[in-house]
């Protein structure tokens, strides 16, 4: 469990808390870049460490991510005209480029300066990895884009999904790095049919590795501290002489990568909306091929997702996708399946995760937690992440931030022999995309 202090550092990541200063030193998505199709293409809200931002891409094709409220009455730029390399306030004209530089002020007399007085909060942006990234920190520390491999393969390769999840970062992160769950909320009754539709492979059949880890509900998990954040190995059995290993990776401030036997893998990373609210960012790649159509088909349908205009607990509206499964409805939790097919009555495996992290409520109380061995990495990944935002508050910068090429690792889901990890990771395991 946690202090109730130490639940409010670790959860809370607006401007001017120290967790919030260091997921500014990182670089963050913050839409796909479909979502800005064209120049001079609708502009998006969006928000973002609780603070509302306006995305659009100018008559260049440069992506700017701006303050929400214009300056002058804070009216909403979301309505602006997106028109010549700048977007401008529909209420009187005052025009903001990417740099949220005010460049016209038609409302004032033409002999003013006032314009050149004006600007607007805005945050540099890049595209990269079918995604629109943005970086909120120190304009001197601000590092190049973190080297993550589905991100530096061709776009034929990976497919990225986003949608909002009612919940705290942390919870959605804790559960992507809990291996034990998989043998309980992602199990399935008859193991020769995987209901849940598993989007790696979309093979309906459980391969010797699913079945391994329905088999084995307690795993026996060894963390490793690495310059990203952590990586640990959950290994199941004996069986046969061999040992089910499934090695994740944990990679500051909030992404994964996640074993699976077989391309497409993948992972997720989860940028905090706000405290209570977060947009999960799903990426599902093959480092060898493009995907296939059918692929590519799988990782979107297996959502469930709708493009909302999504209103948050304050009464602000953001544009995101949101799954048709939600907490109102239950996740449209089947009692019959749950009765005679799977674990859960929930047909598809992040709907499961979904159901679980946000009903411990927006923000979960981590003082009433009585946590176990199959926690082991969750206690180390919340060790890492506190101690790095404490380090921060003394002046030491995070490693991982100004070193792009530390995310060159993959995950790893393999059958061995091999029982120790620390020796399974020099035979097998975790190589630079160099050596790939």
């Amino acid at each position: 469990m946690l202090t109730k202090e130490d639940n409010e550092l670790l959860t809370q990541t607006g401007p001017g808390t120290p967790m919030g200063d260091l997921f500014r030193r990182f670089w963050m998505p913050v839409l796909l870049a479909e979502e800005l199709p064209a120049p001079d293409c609708d502009p998006v809200r969006i928000r973002i460490l609780s603070e509302d931002m306006v995305a659009f891409r100018d008559t260049d094709g440069n992506v700017g991510v701006i303050d929400n409220y214009c300056p002058h009455r804070r009216a909403s730029l979301f309505f602006g005209r997106n028109e010549e390399c700048g977007l401008r306030c529909v209420y009187h004209g005052w025009k903001f480029d990417i740099n949220g530089d005010c460049i016209d002020m038609p409302s004032e007399p033409a002999e003013s300066n006032f314009k050149d007085k004006v600007k607007i909060k805005a945050y540099p942006a890049k595209q990269y990895g079918s995604c629109i990234w943005v970086y909120m920190g120190p304009a001197e520390l601000q590092p190049e884009l973190p080297e993550f491999e589905w991100a530096r393969v061709p776009d034929a390769n990976r497919v990225i999904t986003r949608f909002i999840q009612h919940s705290n970062f942390m919870q959605a992160t804790e559960g992507e790095i809990d291996s034990s769950h998989v043998s309980f909320l992602h199990s399935v009754f008859d193991l020769s049919i995987d209901y849940h539709r598993d989007m790696r492979t979309g093979d309906q059949k459980n391969d010797r590795n699913s079945v391994l880890s329905y088999k084995f509900g307690a795993p026996q998990l060894t963390v490793k501290e690495t310059d990203y954040g952590l990586t640990y190995g959950s290994r199941r059995g004996p069986e046969e002489g061999n040992y089910y290993w499934r090695v994740t990776q944990w990679m500051l401030p909030m992404f994964s990568l996640i074993p699976g036997p077989a391309w497409p893998r993948g992972g997720r990373g989860w940028v905090p909306v706000d405290d209570e609210h977060i947009i999960t960012y799903q990426y599902s790649y093959n480092a060898e091929r493009p995907l296939t159509d059918a692929e590519r088909a799988r990782a979107i349908d297996s959502m469930e997702l709708e493009h909302v205009k999504y209103t948050l607990k304050d009464g602000k509206i953001i544009d995101t996708y949101r799954s048709v499964r939600a907490p109102e409805n239950d996740y449209l939790i089947d009692r019959e399946m749950q009765r005679t097919q799977n674990y859960t009555g929930i047909p598809f495996g992040r709907h499961q995760d979904f159901a679980m992290t946000d009903s411990m409520g927006s923000i979960s109380d981590r003082t009433k937690e009585h946590l176990g061995t199959s926690d082991t990495a969750i206690i180390a990944a919340r060790r890492i992440i506190l101690k790095a935002t404490r380090d921060l508050q003394e002046g030491v910068e995070p490693y991982a931030a100004s070193h792009p090429e530390v995310f060159h690792v993959r995950a790893l889901d393999i059958v061995s022999s091999e029982g120790d990890f620390v020796k399974l990771l020099e035979a097998d395991g975790q190589k630079t995309l160099a050596d790939m």
